[in-house]
């Protein structure tokens, strides 16, 4: 068997056949020269280049970073030995055990795609950013405008007025901020628990202790708990305020969240909701 087919590219292009469109929220059909993922689709979907990915598939790219390579594993949804493989063919160490995972299994792929139209995104452990859907980007915006450091929840609710940008779009209130602030901190405490020698999320500790002294003083307290449901209301810009209820489930294999925004069915919020999702559709990603 020649090296070419053992390599990254090889890889790459045999993963994105298997892919059948319509697992990713793509639109199959005949006129369609591959049998799985297009290139097109698969930039897309990782946030890359369409050079980029022609680039890597050709073997004319062979070193892409741990960020991009995550960001492949997840568009691909290979599983975890599948993950580990890429990051090796791609010279680089697989994430090992006892560190924030940002690999969003297949399965939990599947959920985020048939929540349908409902705004919903994945986020880690140390609460960044992972994946989102559609919704999410037409109620919040787009999360791709913002630096990876910046698309972290923490940094955002304790941040805001600094350097660091929020992470939506736009202003999100919660109702009971106070009980949200604790909520987060306690949350990341827990993690830091389970995930002692996670450099990430110790950086993201210290850095917060330095610059928020409200996150400091809460980080003091000791508190050790899950984050929960909320209640936020969203100015939208073009919509205008609209109050959801923000419920979060969690992956215990890999702490994981899925947050999830709705509306009581039927309510003035609900058809806000559906308006601000109309108008997301119509807006360029």
């Amino acid at each position: 068997m020649s090296t070419d087919k053992l390599s990254l590219g090889a890889a790459l292009r045999a993963w994105r056949d298997r892919l059948a469109p319509e697992a990713v929220g793509r639109q199959g059909g005949r006129d369609r020269r591959t049998p799985g993922l297009r290139r097109e689709d698969l930039a897309d979907l990782a946030g890359l280049s369409v050079d980029y990915v022609v680039r890597l598939e050709q073997g004319r790219a062979t070193r892409p970073s741990a960020q991009v390579a995550g960001a492949l594993a997840r568009a691909l949804q290979l599983s975890g030995d599948e993950r580990d493989h890429l990051y090796r063919l791609a010279g680089l160490q697989p994430p090992s055990d006892g560190i924030v995972s940002d690999h969003v299994p297949p399965g939990l792929q599947r959920i985020l795609a048939r929540l349908g139209d409902a705004p919903a995104a994945v986020f880690a452990a140390d609460w960044q950013l992972v994946t989102w859907n559609d919704g999410w980007r037409a109620l919040l915006g787009d999360p791709a405008t913002r630096g990876h450091t910046e698309r972290n929840l923490v940094r955002s609710r304790f941040l805001i007025g600094s350097e660091c940008q929020p992470l939506a779009g736009w202003p999100v209130i919660s109702t009971q901020p106070e009980r949200t602030d604790r909520a987060v901190v306690a949350d990341l405490r827990r993690a830091s628990g389970r995930y002692p020698d996670d450099p990430r999320l110790a950086s993201l500790v210290h850095e917060m202790l330095d610059a928020s002294p409200r996150f400091a003083e809460l980080w003091h307290e000791g508190g050790v708990a899950g984050h929960a449901e909320d209640r936020k209301t969203i100015h939208h810009p073009v919509v205008g305020e609209i109050t959801v209820d923000c419920d979060i489930l969690v992956d215990t294999q890999t702490d994981l969240k899925i947050v999830i925004y709705t509306a009581v069915p039927g309510s003035e919020d609900a058809s806000r909701l559906e308006l601000a999702m109309v108008v997301g559709a119509s807006t360029p990603a």
